[in-house]
């Protein structure tokens, strides 16, 4: 019912009304054709989880937003989700390049939890991604150190503070928790072992790391989400890239030191030792070291050594 002021007009006021109204409000409202103008909305979930999680929010979106086009990723559900997350970002990569190439207008990208460290690794390493709006959904994109019922689960014998002794070893690494595993009471180790957190949060220097920086800020809009009763991400101001110092002290994001990816001189004359001898190997040899070394598939192993790298 029309109404004036907050007030309620019975039929025959609204009649008299009629001459003195503007002429748009002379015809009846009719409903506005739908345009499919929403960018599509691309989902990726978390640890132990599955598409299936998400169908309240994909329901949801249909009803807010109809003829928006949802696609939650189906890949590394449950188990699986504990592959490596090199293994992942390859994985979701090639199921969102096909989507992107359909909406040259951009997408949205909706990542919860160890997702959101899948996707800014995929904005981080894919050249042409036209993605509008990253949300980051509670995801530790500082790293996670804390005992959570996740961790207990995997690791039973293991408390958070000798749970570096398993993830930041080669066969640690296998497992996606550990790839963002973050010790702050073992920095080094951290930095030396981490195959992917390090990497992607330029702890760590590596050839295409400018590259990397450019590629992620191809992102319009990041949105951090996340809160003290999260339960899980530990610690919670992880997802607004704050983490512990030494003492145990979150530091916020803008608190955070700048990386120094630093080598000393015992190191530096030990790495030169140490390419001198592989270069003195059989060709043959010396690739299959790299390729036994290196901590990304084999899809991504030429981004660590400084080629460029598309789906």
């Amino acid at each position: 019912m029309l109404g004036l002021r907050g007030l309620r007009l019975p039929p025959a006021g609204i009649l008299l009304l009629l001459p003195f109204l503007p002429p748009p409000l002379l015809l009846p409202a009719a409903p506005a054709p739908h345009r499919a103008s929403y960018k599509p909305v691309i989902v990726v979930h978390g640890l132990f989880d599955s598409s299936y999680s998400f169908r309240h929010l994909l329901e949801y979106i249909n009803e807010t937003h109809p003829g928006t086009v949802v696609t939650v990723l189906d890949l590394f559900d449950g188990r699986e989700s504990l592959r490596p997350l090199w293994e992942q970002v390859q994985g979701f990569g090639e199921a969102v390049a096909p989507i992107m190439a359909e909406a040259p207008e951009g997408v949205h990208l909706i990542c919860y939890s160890q997702g959101g460290l899948v996707c800014r690794a995929l904005l981080s390493v894919m050249e042409e991604h036209n993605v509008d709006s990253f949300i980051s959904l509670s995801s530790p994109q500082m790293g996670q150190y804390g005992d959570t019922d996740y961790l207990k689960w995997l690791f039973p014998t293991s408390m958070r503070s000798n749970l570096y002794r398993i993830c930041y070893s080669p066969w640690g690494q296998e497992f996606s928790i550990c790839n963002y595993w973050h010790d702050p009471h073992h920095d080094d180790l951290y930095l030396n072992a981490s195959s992917f957190l390090a990497l992607i949060n330029g702890e760590r220097d590596h050839p295409n790391a400018t590259a990397w920086r450019k590629n992620f800020l191809r992102v319009g809009r990041l949105v951090l989400i996340g809160g003290p009763d999260d339960g899980v991400i530990t610690p919670w101001q992880s997802s607004f890239f704050g983490f512990y110092d030494a003492n145990e002290t979150v530091l916020e994001m803008e608190e955070q030191p700048p990386p120094k990816p630093k080598v000393g001189k015992r190191n530096q004359v030990f790495n030169l030792w140490l390419l001198l001898l592989l270069l003195l190997l059989p060709p043959t040899l010396r690739l299959w070291l790299l390729q036994k070394e290196n901590p990304a598939p084999a899809r991504y192993r030429g981004l660590l050594l400084g080629h460029s790298g598309h789906f």
